[in-house]
């Protein structure tokens, strides 16, 4: 287990703890709180990926090469198709059981979100007009 994820268990134990000590009164803010937290951990990390992306992008650049090929496989985004719908239940039961159907939404939009950047980041021209089929321009045979 990573030291990332024990940091997280604890502070879900806290909240939980802090739940059963101050009461029902207080459940919103403690999930406010704790999901706050846990988005400042997601920003973390995707800042720190984005940072790696620009650097290796200005090094392709720099070098004059083409970028490299996407090196994920049919089974990574199979695994993380399944592990996103798997995430999704306790997302939805705990947005759905917070907040009702705005909170079942707002979770719903945000695997939803996840998994769009996933598809964008494996296929870079999808969402920007990419190539078209049978353009021999583009043409990975022809160099």
């Amino acid at each position: 287990m990573d030291a990332r994820d024990t940091e997280i268990k604890k502070e879900l134990n806290a909240t939980l703890q802090a739940r059963r000590e101050l009461g029902v009164e207080y459940e919103s803010a403690l999930v406010d709180s704790f999901l706050e937290k846990v988005d400042q951990r997601i920003d973390g990390a995707v800042e720190r990926r984005v940072r790696r992306q620009m650097a290796e992008q200005q090094m392709v650049t720099a070098r004059g090469s083409r970028s490299p090929k996407p090196t994920d496989s049919w089974g990574e985004r199979f695994g993380f198709g399944i592990v996103s719908l798997v995430l999704a239940i306790p997302l939805s039961a705990i947005g759905g059981g917070v907040a009702n159907l705005p909170g079942l939404l707002v979770a719903w939009i945000g695997i939803v979100g996840v998994n769009a950047v996933q598809v964008a980041r494996t296929n870079p021209g999808l969402f920007r007009g990419g190539r078209r089929r049978g353009s021999s321009q583009d043409s990975d045979w022809e160099d």
